[in-house]
């Protein structure tokens, strides 16, 4: 059905109406003999339409011929059965309900709009408390028009001014119960809410609220109840912080330092504070009850002291106190003071407020919405097929959630009528009618109030559960929607694609490439029809093969890795069909999508329009996304493998075959490696060629200058070799950092595509010379520091030494902690510079050959930048050092040993911290991280850049 928008407004009790086929009455679903909808019950056909199509209940009519009859005998309207997707029912309530969105929404719409709080207009839905409507007699009206807290009521042609005042049953019965009726209305519940929402004249409303408006913005003198509460917090902080003073400055004043109960004593007038001691025996701020000043006064004399009471007690103190000390504030009127500084601060929360219910106000005047709908008389009932029934095994059935929040609802309206009729006390029909709101609120919005309602310890899903968060109707099938021509399976490594391909399984590609593979088994003339098609498909003819490798080629399919954190994670890849049902991804292409291959899974989908297959080649292929969005350098990087074998293949070692040998050409060396006569990373000098750039610009003209002798290795000169045309020659042992500035200088020089062809041979020849060089890890790589103990008895016998000052009080426990952590943190990186020291300068023999240390192959790993740091060599073969707690501050004890020597149970108790602190923020920073891109993605929708 289409539509051009979408208004979203209350409905009223008519539209509700409206929208139904009949009201449901009974709480039951289907008879469990026959299987059949109970008649008015939830699953009602006569109202939400025939289980069965063009058949009616009874079975009286049957077959399409009879559509839209309506059965004599049963009542169901013969018609199509996905009606029961479509048709509404309705609950006619036995008394008003708040709707909770408006009750319990911050602020309270129905609250903001009377002028009460949340917890007011709670108190008086539930039946705590009641709501009285003060009407003005006849000289007030002027005054009552004036007050702010005043809201205009309908009193037939007439506006009338009104107060509300919510009261508990007690107050309300002292008070209210013998006054005059014709002054005072009362009620309780959603009924008397909705009365008074019906009554309210919203025009009026909203000029009264303009002209209060206007008296806030320019400055009100009398500000109520809100500016006392305000003032009285206020000054009551500055006295207390007087008192405070005072008693630092060692005047007696209760204890030492007052507490707010002493100072309400003294503001109360219920004690006298002591000014002026003079000849007494007592205290100057002593703090003394009337008995105790009338026996002193008696024993002493009428002006032996002097005592006073409320502020101004300690304001003369503290004034007293000032004049012996000068450079101390003198306060003078704490009242004056305080006055000036709320007065603003309260002028602008009211404002807040005022526009606040104004905008209410206006929107409902613009929409057309009343604000009595916010109160329901009618439940709309959802179809039955958004809330099935689903018969299992054995007899059962599974339910929604909402069918039992329904029968709740439809079991206390019922039980609500029935003692309604019979004129039962009010005391029992109250109580129904709160429990009755209570089945409402858990149907809109389970737990948004009070207890959830559960089922087998499980809360029950609401209709705003169905609607809100990651699993609700917007964003999980709206926005979020399952699409055709797609599928998924586990990634597995492709070392030999190229950079712009993909491995897609043969099942899966025919599966995804279906129709295209029909079109050219037409085309070539292998089927007649799409029918022939279709069934050589499923016999898996060796023809459809052909057709599909066919119809694959130059067709680019886009994987997406979830989760979809940067535009990285969608690239295009042009498939390549593979056995298996894995699909195979290029090693290089990982980092951007953030995959490993640990059970990783990824998603495909095919664009089907031409338009489509040249946006993905253009903007999307995977060489086309070598750069990152984040920071512009190359986010396609070599890592792990390929910086082994090329850090490998770098290296220079002396005293091996063929050193200090001289070779004419690059292929003359390569060519006596290859023989054997020169080890391939032997020191040797070579005749290179170099090309002149400063002459021409253009890379095909560029020319030979005469060459001269460098000294490199047979291994640089291989890596040279993958390098583009006319880059400069590169001597150096090239770890990580050095690759990814090597990619990124070819970018700027080169280009994409010829960056995009550099990275797949670099990652050729980073295999094959990792897998040569045979690198591999044992236990006996990790060197512990042959002195180790020694050190670290000495940082124990410094760090006892701290202890002992500390004890003895020369230091304080602030010194104590930072030095011990400095020692700890000193013996930590000696043990790692001894360890990096002995590796370095150690041999290692393999096959009659004597390598370097730094040839150690975990050394290797950490210092090429493919797989760990120093760090964690450190905690390997070193000293595991000292751990951080969960605040980050540095637990005093450190972890002596390492993980070659094994932790004690207390060194791997101490250890946990860290993991556990480590699972915990991962998991909240990904979340945060999580909201936070929603919020930039909706905020930058309507942002386009040209």
């Amino acid at each position: 059905m289409p539509f051009e928008s979408i208004r979203l407004a209350l409905a009223s009790p008519e539209k509700i109406r409206e929208w139904s086929y009949g009201e449901v009455k009974k709480p039951e679903t289907l008879n469990y003999r026959t299987l059949k909808p109970e008649k008015d019950g939830l699953f009602c056909a006569k109202i939400f339409g025939p289980v069965k199509d063009y058949e009616c209940l009874c079975g009286k009519y049957k077959k399409k011929k009879y559509e839209g009859t309506i059965c004599d005998r049963c009542g169901v309207e013969v018609t199509r059965s996905d009606v029961r997707r479509e048709r509404f029912g309705h609950i006619e309530l036995a008394s008003p309900v708040a709707h909770i969105w408006y009750l319990k929404s911050t602020p309270s719409k129905i609250g903001n709009l009377l002028g009460l709080t949340s917890r007011d207009i709670e108190r008086v839905i539930y039946f705590e408390s009641y709501l009285i409507i003060e009407h003005p007699e006849e000289e007030e009206e002027e005054i009552f028009e004036k007050d702010p807290s005043t809201i205009p009521l309908q009193d037939g042609a007439l506006t009338k001014y009104v107060k509300l005042h919510v009261k508990s049953e007690e107050e309300f019965r002292e008070a209210y119960e013998y006054e005059h009726s014709d002054k005072y209305e009362y009620g309780m519940g959603a009924e008397k809410v909705k009365e008074l929402l019906s009554r309210i004249d919203l025009e009026a409303y909203a000029q009264k609220l303009r002209k209060e408006m206007k008296i806030y913005a320019i400055g009100y003198d009398e500000l109520g109840r809100e500016f006392k509460e305000a003032q009285e917090r206020l000054y009551k902080k500055i006295v207390l912080e007087i008192a405070k003073r005072l008693a630092e400055a060692g005047i007696r004043f209760g204890e030492l330092i007052p507490t707010e109960k002493e100072v309400d004593a003294v503001l109360t007038k219920d004690y006298y504070l002591v000014v002026d001691p003079k000849d007494a025996p007592i205290l100057e701020g002593q703090l003394l009850h009337k008995e105790e000043i009338e026996d002193l006064k008696t024993q002493y004399g009428e002006d032996s002291f002097t005592v006073e009471t409320g502020a101004k007690a300690i304001e003369l103190l503290y004034n007293r106190y000032r004049e012996r000390n000068k450079e101390i504030p003198l306060f003078k009127n704490i009242k004056d003071i305080v006055r000036k500084t709320i007065l603003k601060e309260v002028a602008e929360q009211r404002l807040k407020k005022l526009v606040r219910r104004l905008r209410l106000v206006e929107a409902f005047i613009k929409s057309g919405n009343k604000p009595e709908w916010m109160i329901l008389d009618v439940i709309p009932v959802i179809p039955p097929d958004l809330r099935p029934l689903i018969p299992l095994d054995g007899g059962r059935f599974a339910t929604s959630d909402l069918n039992d929040l329904y029968r709740r609802v439809i079991n206390r309206n019922n039980r609500l009528k029935r003692l309604i009729e019979l004129d039962a006390p009010e005391i029992i029909i109250r109580n129904e009618k709160r429990m009755l709101q209570e089945a409402v609120d858990a149907l809109i919005d389970n737990g948004r109030r009070g207890r959830v309602v559960t089922q087998n310890n499980k809360p029950l899903k609401s209709l705003s559960d169905s609607l809100r968060g990651k699993q609700g109707r917007f964003r999980q099938n709206l926005l979020g929607k399952r699409v055709d021509y797609s599928g998924r399976s586990v990634i597995v490594v492709g070392p030999e694609l190229q950079m712009h391909e993909c491995g897609l399984p043969k099942i899966m590609a025919l599966e995804l490439f279906k129709p295209f593979v029909y079109r050219r088994l037409e085309e070539k003339g292998y089927a007649t029809s799409i029918k022939n098609a279709k069934k050589m498909v499923e016999e898996k003819d060796p023809r459809v093969w052909e057709c599909l490798a066919e119809v694959v080629k130059q067709h680019p399919v886009l994987l997406n890795r979830a989760p979809t954190l940067h535009r990285m994670s969608v690239q295009a890849f042009e498939p390549v069909l593979v056995d298996g049902k894995a699909i195979k991804l290029h090693p290089l292409v990982c980092p951007p999508f953030n995959a490993d291959f640990d059970g990783d899974q990824m998603a495909v989908h095919v664009p089907l329009s031409v338009e489509a297959q040249i946006e993905s080649y253009v903007l999307m292929l995977s060489t086309q996304n070598i750069l990152s969005p984040a920071h512009g350098k190359p986010i396609t990087m070599p890592s792990q493998d390929i910086i082994l074998g090329s850090y490998y293949l770098t290296q220079i070692v002396e005293g091996v075959k063929g050193e200090g040998k001289v070779f004419a050409s690059e292929e003359e060396a390569i060519l006596a490696y290859e023989l054997g006569k020169v080890d391939l990373l032997a020191k040797i000098k070579v005749r290179k060629d170099e090309l002149d750039f400063k002459t021409y610009k253009n890379n095909n003209d560029l020319k030979s200058t005469s060459g001269k002798l460098i000294e490199t290795s047979v291994g640089r000169l291989i890596f040279n070799q993958v390098l583009p045309e006319g880059f400069r020659f590169v001597n150096e042992p090239l770890d990580k950092k050095k690759i990814s500035n090597i990619i990124s200088e070819i970018y700027d020089q080169f280009g994409i595509e010829i960056t995009a062809t550099t990275l797949d041979k670099l990652k050729e020849l980073g295999f094959e010379y990792a897998a040569r060089a045979g690198i591999s890890i044992c236990v006996d790589d990790l060197k512990v520091p042959s002195n180790k103990k020694e050190i670290v008895k000495k940082a124990e016998e410094e760090a006892e030494k701290v202890w002992q000052q500390y004890v003895n009080g020369i230091i304080t426990k602030g010194e104590r902690y930072n030095k011990v952590i400095d020692i700890w943190s000193q013996t930590t990186n000696e043990i790692t510079q001894l360890m990096f020291e002995e590796i370095e300068n150690s041999f290692i023999e393999e096959n009659g050959k004597k390598y370097p240390g730094i040839f150690n192959p975990i050394y290797m790993m950490a210092l090429s930048g493919a797989r760990g740091n120093k760090n964690q060599i450190r905690q390997l073969a070193g000293m595991r050092g000292l751990m951080a707690k969960h605040s980050g501050d540095f637990i005093e004890t450190p972890i002596r040993s390492n993980f070659r020597e094994g932790l004690t149970v207390v060194e791997y108790f101490i250890s946990t911290y860290g993991a556990r602190k480590g699972l915990a923020d991962t998991a909240l920073k990904t979340a945060v991280a999580g909201y936070l891109t929603r919020r930039l993605v909706d905020v930058a929708q309507d942002v386009v850049i040209t």
